[in-house]
């Protein structure tokens, strides 16, 4: 059987959010959904805690039922696991074929994970993780993928022509480039000249590597775009119709330690439709 969705909760409208995608997603792929809430602080021998242990197990336990109807014939089950959030859910991702978390607003994740946890957890997450806002875009839109032709592709185009296929929407493959910052002493005809090259090189290697996805699933409607620009921006834009955006995660690892690259920072911060960050090598 397929790995369950894992999906967050905590209560708050981010996580009512992310656990209603959470449980249509698990309809998708007829698997499993599991509610995850951590609770990191080992005693509940103060006064009140045992009470406000009670309720957070009660409503998490209506949550879970709440979403019966919406997560198919997949059994739904709900967990509250006393330890620190992130190594609750990093430990979750391990068996899990997707994890869902709240993100409040255009800022820092937040709901299930708050500050650097959240930033935690999408860096060592070993499946794909899909972050939805409180209040998510409602869009007939295609599925968004951006690629960086630069490095591994494949297990970021079969989650998004998978996702494309489930809801049988048309999918949009973008890749953006830009051409080597030239110096004063280049001549503008030959600045064209490289870019014109350039522009076809990318081309051909943006084709070859849709080619084989596109057979696989004929199925699926694919739009290819290939846009001269800045990355990230050009992909905050093109997701503002998209009912999701997939992109790659893709591990930085340096001096100060492994950080998310500049296109999956702008995304998780900038775009108002869920998104999914896919790992890669």
């Amino acid at each position: 059987m397929t790995g369950p969705v894992v999906v967050g909760f905590d209560g708050s409208p981010e996580s009512l959010a992310a656990t209603e995608w959470a449980a249509r997603e698990a309809q998708r792929r007829a698997c499993p959904l599991d509610l995850l809430q951590a609770w990191p602080w080992p005693h509940r021998d103060v006064v009140g805690s045992e009470e406000t242990y009670r309720n957070a197990m009660d409503r998490l336990a209506r949550r879970a039922e709440e979403l019966r109807a919406l997560a198919g014939d997949g059994p739904v089950t709900s967990a509250i696991v006393p330890t620190d959030p992130a190594e609750a859910l990093h430990a979750a991702t391990n068996s899990a074929s997707l994890l869902v978390l709240g993100s409040r607003g255009l800022g820092a994740v937040r709901g299930f994970l708050v500050g650097s946890v959240s930033q935690e957890v999408l860096r060592r997450a070993g499946c794909p993780v899909v972050l939805v806002r409180a209040e998510p875009v409602e869009s007939e839109g295609p599925v968004l993928v951006g690629l960086d032709l630069a490095h591994p592709t494949d297990d970021v185009l079969a989650f998004a022509f998978d996702a494309a296929a489930r809801r049988r929407a048309p999918l949009r493959v973008v890749h953006v480039w830009s051409p080597p910052v030239t110096n004063e002493y280049m001549a503008l005809q030959a600045t064209g000249g490289l870019k014109g090259e350039l522009s076809v090189v990318e081309r051909t290697l943006f084709a070859e590597r849709l080619g084989p996805w596109r057979e696989r699933h004929p199925e699926v409607s694919v739009t290819a775009d290939l846009i001269q620009g800045s990355p990230s921006a050009a992909l905050v834009d093109a997701a503002s119709e998209a009912r999701l955006l997939v992109v790659g995660r893709r591990i930085r690892r340096t001096l100060l330690g492994v950080h998310l690259g500049p296109v999956a920072h702008a995304a998780i911060h900038h775009v108002r439709c869920p998104v999914a960050l896919v790992p890669h090598a």
